[in-house]
Parts: structure tokens; C-alpha cells; sequence
């Protein structure tokens, strides 16, 4: 069996060990760190599975999940050179940094993976992209497909657009829930309670998506079927396309691209 050490557990990689076990794999074959005690205490005690320090929980793993924040990966990596044994995959969930950092902080020849996973992963209904490092072969990225697809379902992509899917699907909960609170703020204006409101559109969005998995129609084709000649949705829709929302929207994933590429530089820079 792989044993699997996740550094790093926050929102995302306490989601990725709450997934792993919930796919069955075994407490023992999983290892975290955490430099707080206090939350290394709890969460080993709710889930069952080990705290190590880094060293620690490189030397016993077949790979080595990084969730740590992007500004935290210098000592990290010297900690990893150290300790890594030849051959372990190392899978990185840091936004922004390219495989190429790990691999010139890493031992010659180690496989990376480097992955854009969403916040969904907490409820097991992630969005993660995957692209290989130059060492990494197709089992490697099979195995990290494996593993991120025990919260949620998995991309390949190429690394050259990693960029854009941090922009896309990883900062895309936040555009979701954006619009939800806007849509929850108007129900408010027109005189529903916030509670009322609030439970109208989160079914209304749930379905929605529901709609778009399922359905092989177009988004066009779903959204024209509920705008009728005359009615009420197209009257909405045409204040949505006055005030520009399709753009500004476009013009904010864009921005958020920029940003991902900007962090990678200056961690690579430092």
C-alpha cells in the first residue's frame, strides 16, 4: 500500500486526508504535519492518523503531498531535500509555484506533480488540474490523479496553463459565492427574509449545477430556456448585459491569472 504524508494540514489538506480515508485507505498508511501542536493534537485524534515532523514524514512516505502556503515553501523544500528518499512523488497543491522550483529544491531526478485543486474539496467536490513535472511519468500522474480524485474529480492540463485554471476553477468558488451573496442581498430589496432568500438561491444554484453536469446542452441553450419572449428573465438579462457583467467578469479571471503568475515569480525570485 502507498503511505501518503500530506505537509501541510490546513482546510485543504485536512480535506485531503478526510477524503483518503473516506475512500477507504487505511489510517496507517497516512502521515501529516502540522506546526501548531494544538491542531496536530486535534485533528490526529478526530481522524486517526499520525502527526510527524517534516523529516519524519518524508522518510517513511512513497509520496509526499506539499499543502503548505506558497510563502512557506523555502523551508520546507530544505527540510524535504533532506529527508526525501529516491524515487518518492512529491505533489504540490502550493498555487503558483511551478514544478520547477520543487525540482531545483529537491534531490536530482525527483518526480513532481504539481496540482490546482478548490476549496470544494472539503464537502468532496473539488475541481483539481494535474501537470507533470519533467521527471514525472504517466504512472505518477496516474497516481496523483488517484489520489485527488478520491475528493472530487481530476484534470489533466498542461503546466503552461496552470495559471489559467487557478484563475478559472481555483479562485472560482469565490466568484460562486459572490454572486450568491449579491442574488441573497437583493431578495433582501425586494422583501423576503435573508433566510428565505438565502435558501431560494442556494437550491436554485445547486440545481443549476446539477442541470449543467448532467444535461449535454449548451449554457446557452440551458439559460435560453428559462428567458422567455417578453418575460421577466430577459428583462434581467439585459440589465446584466447594460452594466457589463459578462465583461467585468472576463476582465476578473484575467486579473486573477496575472496575480497567479506574479506570485510564482516572486516566490521564484526570493
Amino acid at each position: 500500500m502507498t503511505r501518503i504524508a500530506v505537509l501541510g494540514a490546513g482546510k485543504i489538506g485536512e480535506a485531503l486526508l478526510s477524503g483518503l480515508l473516506a475512500a477507504g485507505r487505511p489510517a496507517a498508511d497516512l502521515v501529516f504535519t502540522e506546526r501548531h501542536p494544538e491542531r496536530a493534537a486535534e485533528l490526529s485524534g478526530r481522524l486517526g492518523v499520525e502527526s510527524a515532523d517534516v523529516a519524519g514524514a518524508a522518510a517513511k512516505a512513497d509520496v509526499v503531498v506539499v499543502a503548505v502556503k506558497p510563502q512557506d515553501i523555502a523551508p520546507v523544500l530544505t527540510e524535504l531535500k533532506a529527508a526525501l528518499t529516491p524515487g518518492t512523488l512529491v505533489v504540490s497543491l502550493c498555487a503558483g509555484l511551478p514544478t520547477a522550483l520543487f525540482e531545483g529544491g529537491l534531490p536530482e531526478g525527483t518526480p513532481v506533480v504539481r496540482v490546482m485543486p478548490n476549496t470544494p474539496m472539503v464537502v468532496g467536490e473539488a475541481m483539481s488540474a494535474v501537470s507533470g513535472g519533467s521527471h514525472a511519468t504517466a504512472e505518477h500522474l496516474a497516481l496523483a490523479e488517484e489520489l485527488l480524485g478520491s475528493v472530487g474529480r481530476v484534470v489533466r492540463v498542461p503546466e503552461t496553463q496552470q495559471d489559467a485554471v487557478t484563475a478559472l476553477s481555483g479562485s472560482g468558488p469565490a466568484y460562486f459565492f459572490y454572486l450568491v451573496e449579491a442574488m441573497i442581498d437583493a431578495g433582501i430589496l425586494l422583501g423576503l427574509p435573508r433566510a428565505v432568500a438565502a435558501d431560494l438561491i442556494v437550491q436554485s444554484a445547486f440545481g443549476a449545477a446539477t442541470m449543467l453536469r448532467e444535461s449535454d446542452d449548451h449554457p446557452v441553450l440551458l439559460r435560453e430556456a428559462v428567458t422567455s419572449p417578453a418575460g421577466t428573465t430577459i428583462a434581467a438579462i439585459r440589465e446584466l448585459e447594460r452594466h457589463g457583467v459578462r465583461a467585468a467578469l472576463i476582465d476578473a479571471i484575467e486579473a486573477a491569472r496575472d496575480r497567479s503568475e506574479e506570485l510564482g515569480r516572486s516566490v521564484q525570485n526570493r
